[in-house]
């Protein structure tokens, strides 16, 4: 018997039978990681086009719902950049980080706690959702320390720009554990009582290690990590992404991105990838399919 290519439903739309096996397809991986926590870092232009946060916030509220525990930390670098320019600010980098100075932190703050935040959460709610905006700040989260400069940056005083000291988790697997999502802003609060404004990157990469995750997602603007030819590498351990690194091929605002996957690995996270956020529904093609997108780091 010849098999049907399509199938009309009640409402006369019409499917492939293609739509079953991806379905049974996502099985397996939805049973694997139902009940473990899988920490997403956003940002990149999937969180200023608009289709690409609201297929984002499906996505999470998706895994929420087939039982998976997703924590999100985002970030916000061109937003920041744009409302800093408003206020006539000009933004340095050095090493791939924001230097952050006195007339900046105050604007980044409410950028990133205010705007971003809780835009997001606004998405993730509206699409049946129960998202939960957090600071650094609340709960004393994310205890900060200002950022030293290293090598040729030694000499840079990074200001407001600060790193992790510790993770305070509770408010998060309070959370987590529950039917809210998480959705966290990098900003710290250091022991000298300033506030600072850390990468998101680091941020989440120190959560997934602290809440040791089962998976951790870098979403960005790339397919993920390149070789020197520009070839996505689709698998690679810790010691080939550091020869990577020595080599110059990555480099700038990719760093942060692979250091902080690289301590996640190293810390316990069975698995990081780094996956291009500018695809439609990215998260759910990375996890709950056989093939996967973007670039896998694994320990060995």
């Amino acid at each position: 018997m010849k098999k049907k290519e399509e199938v009309i439903l009640r409402d006369n739309s019409k499917v492939t039978p293609n739509t079953a096996k991806i379905l049974i397809e996502a099985l397996p991986y939805i049973q694997q990681l139902s009940g473990t926590t899988i920490v997403i870092k956003f940002g990149g232009n999937a969180m200023t086009d608009d289709a690409l946060k609201n297929n984002f916030a499906r996505d999470v509220v998706l895994l929420k719902q087939v039982g998976c525990h997703p924590v999100i930390i985002h970030g916000g670098g061109p937003q920041i950049t744009e409302h800093l320019e408003k206020q006539g600010i000009e933004s340095n980098f050095a090493n791939g980080m924001r230097i952050t100075d006195e007339k900046s932190i105050d604007i980044i703050e409410m950028v990133l706690g205010g705007l971003i935040n809780k835009d997001i959460v606004n998405t993730i709610t509206s699409l049946g959702g129960k998202a939960v905006g957090l600071s650094g700040k609340d709960g004393g989260l994310i205890r900060a320390k200002k950022i030293e400069g290293e090598g040729e940056f030694k000499n840079i005083d990074f200001k407001n720009t600060g790193t992790v000291k510790s993770i305070d988790p509770g408010v998060v697997k309070l959370l987590d554990g529950s039917t809210f999502i998480p959705v966290i802003a990098p900003i710290g609060i250091g022991d000298d009582g300033k506030t600072y404004n850390i990468n998101a990157d680091i941020v989440a990469g120190k959560i997934a290690h602290i809440l040791q995750a089962s998976k951790y997602l870098i979403l960005t603007n790339t397919q993920g990590i390149l070789d020197s030819n520009g070839s996505l590498i689709q698998s690679i351990n810790t010691d080939g992404v550091k020869k990577l690194v020595e080599k110059g091929i990555l480099s700038q605002g990719m760093l942060p991105k692979v250091n902080s996957a690289l301590e996640a690995v190293t810390s316990g996270v069975e698995h990081v990838q780094i996956i291009d956020g500018t695809i439609d529904h990215s998260v759910i093609l990375e996890l709950f399919t056989d093939e996967g997108i973007g670039t896998m780091i694994r320990r060995n």
